[in-house]
């Protein structure tokens, strides 16, 4: 097998990264724009860009940059638009993690604004006549619905950083709402999908129905949707913040759209009204090469995923790329990624309500132990135990297994300004349209889903259970990368499900380790080994020879056609900024001087 083309015709490249030391460690601090402006060098010269699944919402942030915004500024642009154009993947009626780099300081600040479960949420929340809802029901349910993050997350990170006017931020979207924008290949290629409809409810609400099945038809690619209840939320929102969609009619029409049949939730006017953005710190390690990962921490899935599976792959490839089999490489990514993935699902939920052993699972010495345990290509994957091989407690048997499988309704957005300012961002509304139930003109959320629907296994509690204000676990990956003197590197992440960890960490390993451009990594098949199945892209260029190698090498293969990524990414070159946009959906990278 050393003959793979197109995919690992460029694995000989994996030693010509440059080495790289680590940026000195980011603190979290949001400043003002006009604090940031005082410190430090703002010499940057390489411009921005703005990568997203839409080159209309790309447009909007490129506006809003040229206008004097910022990186937040334009990523609530984009944002804003996406969830009109883009309703199947994202929107305001649900939830996202933004990680931010600020240049002027060298630090890094996420802000978590993952849909949080309401207060009369328990462990048996899909829980029905002592058995858990079939998932189906469980996903289409009212029961499925967070309180959503995003409005209060664009308007903490805003006032943490942001420059542009508030109500300026919102304008391209509310215009293309009132004017109407025309109904994409994609968007229309989804609402028509037989297989779909017979899944989800969006044909059978009224609200719904009528916005997407107008005459009972599907909504056809060309089609010019207005959406005059979308635009009077933005316009509340610009005009009043937070409490207008926090509080008030518009508040009140979520909690019944949530709360109606069938299979309605138990949501609050005060479940809306608690709502909190999380700041946190970022998760960050550094690899042997020198770069440095950061990602968002539990209960996003990115920090300690991203940093396992890349660490993990420096461990398992082989120690010379000279007249070494190329096939081992791609063996190396497949190990690393069924080892990753086993201790995210066992450890990764919600930090704040349970313990979560971050620090541990990053650390350079587990990950080296955790690199001998790679598993037989056909033996069932397990976890580790970072407390055992860190000299301390056993943490494995303190939960049972989480079988949860997240839905694929999500976006991601990257930006760098032309400060050299950057965000990542990964928005979401879980499955495609959520709970198919609608308010102010937007799709609510299905994210509860997200959570195990079993409490328990093995009579151990799950770490994912539900719980009151505990905010479900999440494969979001929003990741910034830093070079060897502490600059800048790569902005990367995807939508996708369970699958984000996989296809982000190709883009890492594509760029950083393969020598790749960022479009030629987004463009490499994806390669999913989540358990003991590794799921391999073969209508890609080099999916076929990939799926063939690794079946050779005896690992249980199942050939997959139409993944659902939408990587985005940016990667700094001397010479300027180098885009990146999945071909799988419909985004464009677009740059600014």
């Amino acid at each position: 097998m050393r003959h793979l083309t197109a995919l690992t015709a460029v694995l000989l490249l994996a030693a010509c990264a440059p080495a790289a030391k680590a940026p000195p460690a980011a603190s979290i601090a949001p400043v003002s724009g006009s604090d940031a402006e005082a410190l430090g060098d703002m010499s940057w010269t390489k411009g921005a860009m703005v990568a997203a699944a839409d080159p209309r919402a790309v447009e909007a942030g490129i506006r809003v940059l040229s206008e004097g915004g910022n990186a937040i500024d334009a990523a609530i642009a984009v944002h804003a638009v996406l969830g009109l154009v883009e309703p199947q993947s994202s929107g305001i009626g649900g939830g996202a993690f933004m990680v931010y780099y600020d240049r002027a300081r060298d630090e890094i600040t996420v802000f978590d604004g993952r849909e949080t479960a309401p207060a009369a949420a328990g462990p048996d929340w899909f829980v029905k006549d002592g058995k858990p809802m079939d998932f189906l029901t469980a996903w289409q349910s009212g029961r499925s619905v967070g309180v959503p993050g995003q409005i209060a997350l664009y308007k903490t990170a805003h006032d943490a950083a942001g420059r542009a006017n508030w109500a300026s931020v919102f304008q391209p979207a509310i215009e293309l709402a009132e004017e109407g924008f025309e109904v994409s290949p994609r968007l229309a290629e989804v609402i028509a999908s037989e297989r779909l409809r017979a899944v989800i409810r969006l044909d059978d609400n009224p609200v719904t129905a009528a916005y997407f099945y107008p005459d009972g038809q599907p909504l056809p690619a060309g089609f010019r949707r207005t959406n005059a209840a979308y635009a009077a939320t933005l316009a509340a929102v610009a005009n009043e913040g937070p409490d207008a969609f926090y509080r008030g009619a518009l508040a009140s029409e979520i909690v019944t759209a949530v709360n109606e049949g069938p299979d309605g939730g138990d949501m609050t006017l005060d479940d809306l009204a608690n709502y909190e953005v999380k700041v946190r710190s970022a998760v960050c390690g550094t690899l042997q090469s020198g770069y440095k990962i950061c990602s968002a921490p539990p209960p996003s899935s990115g920090g300690v995923a991203q940093n396992l599976i890349l660490g993990l792959y420096e461990y398992l490839k082989p120690a010379a790329t000279v007249n070494a089999d190329e096939s081992l490489f791609l063996k190396a990514f497949v190990d690393a990624q069924r080892l990753g993935y086993a201790d995210r699902d066992h450890y990764v939920a919600d930090a704040d309500h349970v313990p979560v052993p971050t620090e541990d699972l990053i650390n350079p010495d587990y990950i080296k132990a955790r690199a001998k345990e790679a598993f037989a290509p056909d033996a069932k994957s397990f976890p580790g135990d970072p407390g055992v091989v860190l000299g301390g407690d056993p943490l494995r048997p303190m939960w049972g297994e989480d079988p949860t499988t997240p839905g694929a309704g999500t976006t991601h957005i990257s930006i760098i300004d032309l400060e050299g300012n950057a965000v990542s961002m990964t928005a979401t509304v879980e499955a495609a349209f959520g709970s198919s139930r609608m308010a102010g003109g937007f799709l609510l959320n299905n994210e509860l889903t997200d959570f195990s629907l079993i409490p328990e296994k093995g009579g151990k509690p799950v770490a994912n259970a539900v719980a009151a204000g505990k905010r479900p676990r999440s494969s979001m990956s929003p990741t910034l990368v830093f070079d060897e003197g502490g600059d800048l590197f790569m902005v990367t992440g995807s939508p996708g499900g369970n699958s984000i960890i996989a296809y982000v960490s190709k883009t890492l390993v594509g760029v950083l380790e393969w020598g790749k451009t960022a479009q030629e990594a987004a463009a490499l098949p994806n390669i999913i080994a989540r358990g003991d199945t590794v799921a391999v892209e073969v209508d890609i260029e080099g999916g076929l020879e990939a799926a063939e190698a690794l079946r050779t090498m005896g690992y249980t293969v199942e050939e997959r056609t139409g993944e659902n990524s939408g990587l985005h990414l940016i990667v700094v070159r001397d010479k300027g900024l180098e885009g990146g946009a999945d071909p799988r959906r419909e985004g464009v990278a677009l740059s600014l001087r």
